[in-house]
């Protein structure tokens, strides 16, 4: 039998564009914010309509790519998760941590259309992904619900940092400064907390870039109050 290789070289096939242009305020997981939209955007030798024939009758896909942010020479057998606290630590193929031998990430979306364009083919339209602006992606594949969703599922130490959500104070004035296009998104993405899960000084004003603005907050107890927005 042959024996195969031990490394391999994948080839980006597309980039994701989104509102998020650095790595703070993306949310932990895909799927937590639908509202969020980003754009599937074909490599030039992948943009053959062909390629995605039939993809349409699929309502969500998983999208396989790069931790491009958080490339590394070196990877270490353990990391310590930011819903744990930053503390304790926890066996990298135990987490979804950035920080792996090889750098992929794994994401269910939602496919909410394909539109075919004629300067760059076909260009999938997805909601509720947790990737930076310009992410590269290696491949895409559909989404099965009898294979790929399992409801009895053990979350493992998950389960010791369930999902919460603020409550978003956002001024009128301020939230007018934002486009009407980005308002639900931003505000479903202030929801989930964006912080590190170690910080809790009520006076830290925080500055998070979504889209064309800057949004500063603080977060007292459960409740996030919007203190100003910037035009980046």
């Amino acid at each position: 039998m042959p024996t195969a290789p031990e490394e391999m070289t994948l080839k980006v096939i597309a980039h994701i564009h989104t509102a998020f242009h650095t790595k703070f305020g993306i949310p932990r997981q895909s799927g937590l914010v639908d509202e969020l939209r980003g754009e599937v955007i074909f490599t030039p030798e992948y943009r053959n309509a062909d390629a995605v024939r039939g993809l349409e009758a699929f309502s969500h896909i998983w999208l396989v790519w790069q931790f491009s942010g958080a490339v590394r020479d070196s990877w270490s057998p353990t990391v310590r998760p930011p819903r744990l606290g930053g503390n304790t630590r926890m066996g990298v193929f135990a987490t979804r941590s950035p920080f792996r031998p090889n750098p992929l990430g794994l994401s269910s979306v939602r496919l909410e259309g394909i539109e075919h364009r004629p300067d760059i083919g076909p260009v999938l339209i997805v909601r509720g992904a947790d990737l930076m602006d310009g992410t590269p992606i290696y491949d895409i594949k559909p989404y099965i619900p009898y294979a790929d969703c399992h409801p009895d599922a053990a979350e493992g130490f998950t389960g010791q940092t369930q999902f919460h959500r603020l409550q978003v104070q956002f001024p009128p004035e301020l939230l007018a400064q934002v486009p009407q296009a980005d308002r639900a998104a931003l505000t479903g993405v202030l929801a989930g907390d964006p912080r590190p899960s170690y910080q809790h000084d009520p006076q830290r004003v925080y500055g998070m870039e979504f889209g064309p603005v800057e949004v500063h907050f603080t977060v007292d107890g459960e409740v996030l109050t919007v203190t100003g927005i910037a035009r980046r």
